[in-house]
């Protein structure tokens, strides 16, 4: 085996070895899922407290309006919100204090309490008054039956969209659902390149601060030392991302055999955050059925080879830029300087593939398309609503070639840095190392 065989086979064996390792790939999945379904059965569980709320209503017509409810008993008080305060009731939680008739006045009505009040409580004093509120308006216009036409009148209209293939199947699409796999792998590509490139620039800062890399360097070449490092970390994160997607799968269709088959609870899924409100919408305009047609219509094994492809062609260009700077760094607190236009970089293109979800084919979408440094993160957005093969083929192209000049860049740095102790090298002194033959 050469050189640089061994050099991955030890990276990645002494890896993946790893009690660390072993338990985020395998509890991760597991997190994520609790992160999203535990909030969502504890914002269903009630607590047992049922807080009093006082109303002073000196119109007295607002006040017949408040039911008791689970969280909150309202009562109908005859004192003034003075007497409130000199005698410090503690049993009554807020007090909602009414002056003068809503409609004329929208500002004579102010919530009170010791605490901050609670969203739940706001909403629903907010929802009660404004429907009285718009009773009150409609009535002031003497039309008969007013409020019955308006509300026949409100239609809930939403187009439906169908995708031809190439054979003349039409299959429902969503421009939400797909928005959402681009951006979820968008994601994944993000934090996978951050993650992994970090890691290399750790492994070398180490091995340069415990002095091993001068025994390595003896017997074997600092571009094959580089190259073998980068691969072999890079074919962990290909395995965790592997493992992370059969677990994820498993995970998914248990949680599909919980939810009766696909036939989701919408009120739930409108309640999780990682959906958004995306995913509530799309889940509101289509039922089980036309998710699943609608996910069937993305072409699922094209996102995933190109995912892996940009991830390795992402993850050369940015490992390399990090094994650089931990080459030429003897601390954590040196790469600070080093690392900002990195990060930039990489902040830009997220936040770029962000934006280009509202149009997949405008010039921030294309042409961040096409530049290396931020091309795997925007390209993985731009894929799922199926762009020209020439644009994939020549972002492509341009990644990896400008990869492959990184990585002779990087390595021309990483030979010299990695000998050099006690001085953080600058700009100029770097440069000079890439002109060194």
């Amino acid at each position: 085996m050469s050189k640089i065989g061994l050099i991955i086979k030890r990276e990645y064996l002494r890896r993946v070895s790893k009690k660390s390792f072993i338990l985020l790939t395998l509890l991760t999945p597991f997190l994520f899922a609790a992160l999203v379904f535990v909030p969502l059965w504890l914002s269903t569980i009630k607590g047992d407290e049922v807080r009093n709320v006082a109303i002073i209503d000196a119109t007295g017509k607002y006040a017949p309006l408040f039911e008791n409810t689970e969280s909150f008993h309202f009562v109908d008080s005859n004192k003034s919100l003075e007497e409130y305060r000199k005698d410090g009731d503690k049993e009554i939680f807020a007090f909602l204090n009414i002056t003068d008739d809503l409609l004329e006045n929208p500002k004579a009505a102010t919530l009170y309490s010791k605490k901050q009040v609670p969203a739940e409580l706001s909403r629903l004093v907010n929802q009660i008054l404004g429907q009285q509120i718009e009773d009150d308006k409609l009535a002031s216009f003497n039309i008969p039956n007013l409020k019955e036409i308006i509300q026949e009148s409100k239609i809930k209209f939403n187009i439906q969209t169908i995708k031809w293939g190439e054979d003349g199947q039409e299959n429902a699409s969503s421009a939400t659902v797909t928005s959402i796999v681009g951006i979820l792998f968008t994601v994944i590509i993000y934090m996978f390149i951050l993650m992994y490139g970090g890691m290399v620039m750790q492994g070398v800062m180490e091995e340069k601060t415990n002095r091993i890399i001068e025994v390595m360097i003896s017997s074997v070449r600092p571009f094959d030392l580089m190259m073998g490092k980068i691969i072999g970390i890079g074919f962990v994160g290909l395995t965790q991302i592997f493992l992370w997607g059969i677990i994820t799968s498993i995970l998914v269709g248990v949680g599909g055999l919980m939810f009766g088959g696909g036939g989701a609870d919408v009120a739930a899924l409108q309640a999780n955050p990682s959906m958004g409100m995306m995913g509530a919408d799309a889940l509101n305009t289509s039922s089980g059925n036309e998710i699943m047609s609608i996910v069937n219509s993305i072409n699922i094994s094209e996102i995933g080879i190109s995912f892996i492809i940009y991830f390795i062609g992402g993850y050369m260009l940015y490992a390399s830029i990090f094994a650089a700077i931990g080459s030429a760094v003897d601390s954590q607190e040196d790469t600070q300087q080093f690392m900002a236009p990195v990060t930039i970089f990489m902040m830009f293109a997220f936040y770029a593939g962000i934006y280009s979800m509202e149009n997949p084919d405008g010039p921030l979408a294309f042409w961040c398309s096409m530049i290396p440094f931020t091309s795997p993160i925007v390209m993985m957005v731009r894929i799922p609503f199926e762009i020209p093969l020439w644009e994939k083929l020549l972002s492509v192209a341009l990644l990896y070639a400008c990869a492959i000049g990184i990585v002779w860049l990087s390595a021309k740095i990483y030979r010299v840095g990695i000998l050099m102790y006690g001085k953080k090298p600058s700009l100029k002194e770097m440069v000079k190392w890439i002109k060194y033959k």
